[in-house]
């Protein structure tokens, strides 16, 4: 099994309230890595937030930087991730206009290859991770495809989240392996339907998983307690010579908090050994 970290942002709610304590509960799950979000929203310096890292015994693996951070002071934003220990830099989230499509989108692949020399140069590799909306055809081949083609895989790198890639309509394990070699980290979703009505058709599973986004109501699920073939896309994960597997929740379960979320998720993938 590849290592295991958890992405804060499933528990961010939780680290508004008690920063240290909730670190400290991760850390009491099993998790020993963590992957950060909007990690300078939190009002510590980069040597803070690595002391209560430290002191958690937890180590970040790598951190979601929004796009905007990224152009508007690239050295700033990127320090602070790699002064904690970051590896990886990554995109987590475009706007419309900078997506295949819009208005900003040429100079969008400028940016990020400009950016991808400079994270490198400041010893971290760039990600770039991907929701739903990059599944839409473009180019006669996935946006998604397409900004990867356009950019060099040594200035740009990816982070497959399952979930969203499924929602796309793609097999996530066979996404995997089409990016064998460039797919240092994997984030791994799960999702169901809370009305627990089984999904006989691929079709009918992306519609109604594409419904739920759009109506705010997504299903998000523990791992292994959705429709994802989690082990399937392990084994892939693997093969694609993966390093990290990023366990990430956006929202709770129904009658479950963050914490139960993340703990449950670990507990499934350590069955799995």
């Amino acid at each position: 099994m590849l290592p295991i970290a958890l992405q804060l942002y499933s528990v961010r709610d939780e680290l508004e309230k008690d920063f240290d304590g909730t670190l400290g509960e991760v850390a009491l799950i099993g998790y020993r890595y963590v992957e950060l979000a909007l990690a300078q929203s939190y009002g510590k310096t980069a040597a803070q937030f690595k002391g209560s890292l430290d002191k958690a015994g937890l180590s970040a693996v790598s951190a979601h930087v929004p796009y905007g951070d990224l152009i508007a002071d690239p050295e700033s934003a990127i320090g602070f991730h790699t002064e904690i220990g970051c590896q990886f830099i990554v995109i987590p989230y475009l706007s419309s206009d900078d997506r295949p499509g819009g208005p900003k989108y040429e100079e969008l692949k400028k940016n990020i290859a400009s950016l991808g020399k400079t994270v490198q140069k400041m010893g971290a590799s760039l990600l770039y991770h991907n929701h739903e909306f990059e599944f839409e055809m473009f180019n006669g081949k996935y946006a998604l495809d397409d900004l990867y083609d356009s950019i060099p895989a040594h200035l740009l790198q990816t982070e497959i989240d399952v979930c969203w890639t499924k929602v796309g309509g793609a097999d996530p394990a066979q996404y995997i392996l089409k990016y064998a070699g460039r797919s240092p980290l994997v984030h791994l979703k799960d999702f169901g339907f809370s009305e627990g009505e089984a999904i006989k058709a691929e079709y009918e599973l992306i519609g109604e998983a594409k419904k739920a986004r759009s109506s705010d109501t997504f299903p998000f699920q523990p791992l292994g307690q959705g429709v994802l073939d989690i082990p399937g896309i392990i084994k892939a994960a693997e093969k694609a010579g993966s390093q990290w597997l990023v366990v990430e929740q956006d929202l709770p379960s129904p009658g479950k908090n963050p914490m139960q979320c993340a703990r449950e998720s670990f507990n499934y993938l350590k069955t799995l050994q």
